[in-house]
């Protein structure tokens, strides 16, 4: 059973998708605040977290760069409707998703079982031997997909599932572009929709990663109107 931790100050919402969680199977923490998320988390983090992003005492941006330290579990970000400023920064911060509040709770339903699906498949090995599960290497670059394992010229570098899912789908197959209609199919599975902003701020994301490992890194090229690809140096 995967343990969720619903963090909101609104309490009609904790309820209603606690109890909607709970009917899928799913054990759920709930947290009214960044701040008692933080204090109940502990340092052993749950399978994976939605967060409200405006709330009082430590609002969900905080929160996720607190939690960043300190692990890469999935994180979806609840967004008001016309706050589009806070899902891109909230993406750039290392969000994997967000979904737009008013919400239908079965599509955050499919968010939240499309994340774990790809996190429980690359920590159990699920994937068996495929194209998947092979350990890439391409120059300075080398990924471990059974051990969710990164490394740049050596250096150790921590993505988020999303963020993995996105390097490893560009590096399979170097100079090859994916467009990102392929790339969220490879990050979300095709039946859930993310629009192009959502990709474009992951890849910003997973650059300043590798750029932080190599102030020179310029391996993922932008093709604009097409999409990205990588090139092996």
């Amino acid at each position: 059973m995967s343990r969720i931790a619903l963090v909101d100050d609104d309490r009609n919402i904790l309820t209603s998708v606690a109890m909607t969680l709970e009917a899928e199977g799913f054990e759920v923490d709930t947290y009214s605040d960044g701040q008692a998320a933080l204090d109940g988390f502990g340092g052993t983090f749950p399978d994976m977290a939605v967060f409200d992003i405006k709330m009082p005492r430590m609002d969900g941006i905080d929160l996720l760069q607190r939690v960043r330290q300190l692990s890469s579990m999935p994180v979806i970000f609840l967004t008001s409707k016309d706050d589009e400023i806070d899902e891109v920064l909230g993406l750039r911060m290392g969000a994997d998703d967000y979904v737009k509040k008013p919400f239908s709770q079965r599509l955050l339903v499919e968010r939240i079982r499309a994340l774990l699906r790809r996190k429980e498949a690359m920590e159990s090995g699920e994937v068996g031997d495929t194209e998947e599960s092979k350990i890439i290497v391409r120059g300075e670059l080398s990924m471990d997909p059974m051990r969710h394992s990164v490394s740049w010229k050596g250096k150790d570098v921590t993505l988020t599932v999303t963020e993995f899912l996105l390097l490893q789908a560009l590096a399979q197959r170097p100079g090859f572009v994916k467009s990102r209609d392929q790339l969220m199919d490879v990050a979300y599975g095709d039946q859930v929709y993310v629009d192009d902003r959502t990709i474009d701020s992951h890849i910003k994301r997973l650059r300043k990663k590798l750029r932080n490992a190599d102030s020179e890194f310029s391996s993922i090229e932008t093709l604009y109107g097409i999409g990205y690809r990588y090139n092996e140096e």
